[in-house]
């Protein structure tokens, strides 16, 4: 369906906007020593340690594997996942996940969560991957909802998660969480019994102190083998009805149970100190069965981190797997809050408890790179991050493991500047195979007064690998003068998507008193890649010139990608900083608000809307339908992480049950439950009807390929939403997606009215779909016209130069698709025409060099697919191979290239 799917996400990474502490002198000398640019009285009062400099502006160095070559490293993923063993698959996928992270897609990531969850056989990894995929989804920001909670899929299942063994298929099947209908006993009758009936039969008498428990010779024999050799062997207790067990170690009480459970097989019955009696006396005599009565039970009795933190050292003790497992289960499903417990992180950092961990099982490499991340996206240079990461790479067995452990430790130690260890670190991981490591090297080594060393290593690099566009960023840093500026812009060059060299340059101009250049320079990559440290950099240009509600601008939309950043080398709060500017611009009451914001969604400024809605969300943090019209505007952006936090914030903040189900449904899609959200939105109809519940029904409905029916279910849907009440930003959206279903169905003189009726309420996007049906209906020139409308208008235009191209001439169409690929490197239909436009004229090699400088940066499936096909038709087979392989790791079940891949495969075998 066109134009009525969610956009490809991005998850972009943080770095941040100057170098670390170490050289700023700002950050930790007196206000009179830092390094003010001259601009007006005004602004330096708001510009504590003035504007940057090019000197203190550092790129960070990325912490986790990055491949030379991603295609060779996706092709050799896939066809390892297609010849391993089940067994292997699991730690396989992790692997995958580890190689795709520079990619920045949350989704393909989650994807290789679920399938090395879908493949874990294995109780401990089970329950790593589980609390993993639920973190991903942060559910523990969820009010009412704790860490035993469960989302009723097998998946994400804690219960599911302690059950060895593996079924691929059931993964996605709903858990029997709740299902339980095991009778009710009533443990004071059966207890009651052991006295009378129970005992009518009882053979043999065990003494504790002055106390007798009588029992049934062969129940107790049939425990385990040293109890039938006790008392049916040649010991003198087979001999005896009465045996002393006084110095054994258990209690009455403790007996007196197992003697209950070797006529009832229950341990259900007993408090939780008799169960661990029950356990130690199980090892103590080898009683097997009991014992895996004893530790199932005790892990279904552990609820939370008080509970664990008892229960571990007894399951560590009694070599309990469940009952450890149970409890490692909580720790992990309430991260991050586990990180800032002494008591659990001892537990994992602890040498011996470690040790004890490893004993059973429960020490992984999985373990520790779940924990590790979690500790490093919490604060990078904790003493945390550095002990789990030790961790890491005690328990790395293969090749890739090692190094990533010793790359990351090298990334935490620069960032706590112990240069001299991040260098060890990095060099290790070098040794590992790790060829990005050695921008850590030269960046440790240039920290320490080592430039022409550093310059040298990376000088060295670019010659013996073929270059890429974080070769050449880092060499910069270790440059002068021009030759410096020559390798910021062939880094910007192979790689539009680094923002270092947009940032260095602004800088650069800022320096040269050219700020509106600067801001010109900066808005280049803000235009497509949205990031609080652009963002920071922009607004401190906008202070300079004392535009301050440009300024107040930027910073709202900042704050609303990430709610705690500090500028200004982290000296200020963001929410600080809006303070102080707030004093220099006239505010805006709701009503204002509601104005602007409408004006700012007409002309396609997200960033304009994301702070307007800040603006109101700081006068009312309360709305729940800010804060889910916060979360639109940044899926629109490809801030996947931010947007859902948002969506989680409306669903606490709602006091309606009927609104909560739609966030909830809204949270459940984007997380691939598409049925779930379906059943969301059908019970929040229930109870009231309303725009947003069909408005996410149909949109969920229409996420598929639809047959008649269902696209006469969907504008059904789309039609009762906009009867409910609603405002415009929402009606016109609803407008826009029913436009798109009748175009699907045929429809065009329906759809055209839908776009009119979008457009009446300033719904902007809207031209793009009434292009498409003047460009059905064969009225080309009008197409044309409608999406210069839209460019005209819309303050970020990319996707209307991509749509135009395709209603005008070749020669237009090619100018239209470079201020494409200009104001957004990162859409991948410009360099795909234009390639196949080389093809058709026969320039080959042409055609290749256009796609393989955009996959250099994003090895995108379509663009893959279409160079596989490229090398087929021109006979290079295992070129065509190794890119359907790159693109069947990003999605194994893509149609087209799996084809393709076929193919190829047939050919080389007829050609043996």
């Amino acid at each position: 369906m066109h134009g009525f799917k969610l956009l490809d996400r991005f998850k972009s990474t943080q770095v941040h906007a100057l170098s670390p502490q170490d050289s700023n002198p700002c950050s930790r000398g007196k206000l009179s020593k830092c390094k003010f640019t001259n601009t007006g009285s005004v602004a330096q009062a708001l510009l504590p340690c003035g504007l940057p400099t090019t000197e203190l502006l550092e790129p960070s160095i990325d912490s986790y594997l990055k491949p030379i070559d991603y295609v060779e490293s996706l092709a050799e993923i896939y066809r390892r996942l297609n010849t391993c063993s089940q067994t292997d698959k699991s730690l396989l996928c992790i692997e995958q996940f580890s190689i795709l992270r520079g990619l920045g897609d949350p989704k393909l990531l989650r994807r290789c969560l679920c399938a090395a969850r879908q493949y874990a056989i294995d109780v401990h990894s089970k329950v790593v991957l589980s609390a993993w995929l639920r973190f991903e989804r942060r559910e523990d920001e969820f009010i009412g909802v704790s860490s035993k909670d469960c989302s009723g899929y097998i998946l994400e299942c804690p219960m599911a998660a302690l059950v060895s063994g593996c079924d691929p298929n059931s993964i996605y099947d709903h858990c029997q969480c709740g299902q339980d209908n095991l009778e009710a006993v009533d443990n004071q009758i059966l207890m009651g019994n052991e006295g009378s009936s129970l005992e009518e039969d009882s053979d043999v008498s065990f003494c504790i102190g002055d106390e007798l428990v009588h029992c049934v010779r062969f129940k107790i024999a049939s425990l385990s083998s040293p109890f039938k050799a006790m008392l049916y062997g040649s010991f003198v207790e087979s001999r005896r009805d009465k045996i002393d067990f006084s110095k054994i170690g258990i209690s009455v009480k403790g007996m007196r149970a197992v003697q209950v459970y070797s006529r009832t097989g229950r341990v259900d019955l007993f408090c939780p100190e008799i169960v661990l009696e029950l356990l130690s006396f199980a090892n103590r005599f080898c009683c097997e069965e009991l014992k895996c009565a004893c530790d199932a039970h005790l892990a279904s009795l552990v609820c939370g981190t008080e509970d664990a933190l008892i229960l571990i050292d007894h399951g560590l003790e009694e070599r309990a797997n469940l009952l450890v497992a149970s409890c490692l289960q909580v720790f992990l499903r309430e991260l991050p809050n586990s990180l800032y417990n002494h008591k659990v992180m001892s537990v994992f950092c602890n040498s011996e408890a470690r040790e004890r961990l490893a004993m059973l099982g429960h020490a992984s490499f999985l373990l520790y790179y779940f924990l590790s991340q979690v500790a490093m996206e919490e604060n990078v240079a904790s003493n945390a991050a550095v002990m789990l990461l030790e961790g890491l790479e005690e328990f790395a067995t293969e090749k890739w493991q090692k190094a990533l452990a010793l790359h990351q430790l090298g990334c935490v130690m620069l960032e706590r500047k112990e240069y001299k260890g991040a260098q060890f670190y990095f060099e290790a991981a070098v040794e590992a195979g790790h060829v990005y490591s050695l921008a850590g090297v030269a960046r440790t080594k240039y920290k320490q007064g080592q430039q022409y060393s550093a310059f040298r290593l990376m000088n060295s690099l670019i010659f013996k690998h073929k270059p890429v566009g974080w070769m050449y960023q880092e060499r910069s840093l270790y440059g002068v003068g021009q030759e410096k500026i020559m390798d910021m812009n062939t880094a910007t060059e192979l790689d539009p998507t680094l923002s270092f060299p947009y940032k260095f340059r602004a800088v650069m101009k800022v320096e040269e008193k050219q700020i509106r250049a600067a801001i010109t320079e900066i808005d280049k990559i803000i235009g497509f890649k949205l990031s609080p440290d652009c963002l920071e950099l922009r607004a401190w240009f906008f202070i300079a010139l004392e535009d301050f509600e440009s300024a107040l601008r930027d910073i709202r939309a900042l704050l609303t990608l990430e709610p705690k950043y500090m500028m200004f080398h982290g000296r200020v709060s963001g929410d600080h900083l809006v303070e102080l500017l707030s004093h220099r611009i006239r505010l805006w009451n709701l009503a204002d608000c509601w104005m602007q914001l409408y004006e700012r969604w007409s002309s396609v400024d997200d960033i304009g809307s994301l702070a307007v809605l800040h603006q109101m969300l700081s006068n009312d943090p309360a709305k729940s339908l800010l804060w889910f019209r916060q979360s639109l505007l940044l899926l629109r952006l490809n801030c996947q992480k931010a947007a859902m936090r948002c969506l989680r914030l409306a669903r606490n903040h709602t006091s309606s049950v009927h609104e909560r189900l739609i966030y909830e449904g809204w949270l459940l899609f984007d997380s691939g439950h598409r049925e779930e959200a379906l059943s969301r939105a059908e019970k929040s109809i229930s109870i009231q009807r309303s725009f947003e519940a069909f408005f996410l029904m149909a949109y969920t409905l229409a996420d598929t390929n639809l047959d008649p029916e269902s696209s006469s279910t969907v504008i059904q849907l789309l039609e009762e939403a906009l009867r409910c009440p609603s405002d415009g930003l929402r009606k016109g959206q609803a407008l826009n997606n029913l436009g798109s279903i009748y175009v699907d169905c045929g429809k065009l003189d329906q759809a055209a009215d839908c776009y009119m009726n979008a457009l009446n309420i300033k719904h902007t996007r809207a031209h793009q779909g009434l292009a498409r049906v003047y460009h059905l209906k064969n009225q080309r020139k009008a197409a044309f016209d409608e999406m210069t409308k839209l460019i005209e208008k819309a303050h970020s235009s990319a996707s209307a130069y991509e749509k135009r191209s395709e209603y005008c001439d070749r020669e237009k169409a090619k100018d239209d698709l470079n201020m494409a690929t200009q104001l957004d490197p990162l859409r991948t239909y410009p360099y795909r025409y234009r390639a196949a436009v080389l093809m058709d004229d026969q320039k080959e090699t042409e055609a290749l060099e256009e796609l393989t400088k955009a996959i250099a940066f994003k090895p995108e499936l379509q663009m893959l697919h279409l160079r596989a096909a490229f090398y087929e038709s021109m006979g290079d087979k295992t070129s065509a191979r190794q890119d359907c392989e790159a693109a069947l790791c990003l999605d194994q079940n893509h149609t087209d290239t799996l084809n393709l891949y076929n193919r190829t495969q047939d050919q080389a075998t007829r050609s043996i």
